[in-house]
Formats: structure tokens, sequence, C-alpha cells
């Protein structure tokens, strides 16, 4: 499959890194237009399900409530373990963030 060597469906991605339940949830939020996704420095929000992510790529998602980052590290073959969906990304602390919460 092309796919994988390119990149993966951001639902797809989202799935397996255990970010969502269901598959239908990820495309749901991903078509409400609610993740942006940052790649080669630029970003830009998305809302097609069928958009491909790459290992570097960091994507801006809501999550309990608030906001998180997460950069992709590994595509992932399957929806295995949790320990083995996180192994596919990183979460990215936000200084910006981090700095309002201490001074609020």
């Amino acid at each position: 499959m092309s796919e994988m060597g390119d990149g993966i469906r951001i639902d797809v991605w989202l799935w397996q890194a255990r970010q969502f339940k269901t598959r239908s949830l990820a495309t749901a939020i991903v078509q409400k237009g609610r993740l942006r996704i940052t790649s080669g420095g630029q970003t830009r929000k998305i809302n097609k399900p069928s958009t491909l992510v790459r290992a570097g790529d960091i994507l801006t998602l809501p999550r309990n409530g608030g906001i998180v980052r997460l950069e992709i590290r590994a595509l992932g073959t399957r929806r295995g373990p949790a320990s083995e969906a996180q192994a596919l990304y990183r979460l990215v602390a936000d200084t910006q963030t981090a700095e309002s919460t201490t001074h609020a």
C-alpha cells in the first residue's frame, strides 16, 4: 500500500494512536474542522479525513476540554495496545500556554 510509505490518513492515524475510540469519531472531529496540522513549518486547518499525515507533523486537536499538540513519531500499521499507540506520538509542550498559566 503506497499510502503507508508516504503517509497515512489522519482519521486512521488518530484511531490507531488511540486518540478516539472509533474511526468514525475521529472522522467526525476532522470533518468539523477541529484539527490543525503543522507540516514543513506551515500550519493549516484540515477538514478532510483523507488528509495524509507523516512522521514529524504536529497535530493540534481538542481533547478532554482542552487543546493538545502531538508530534507524529511513527505511522503505525494497526490499532494495537496502548503502549504501542503511545509510541506513535509525543506530546508537545506549548511554551506560550505554559507561560500564560503560570502568570494567571
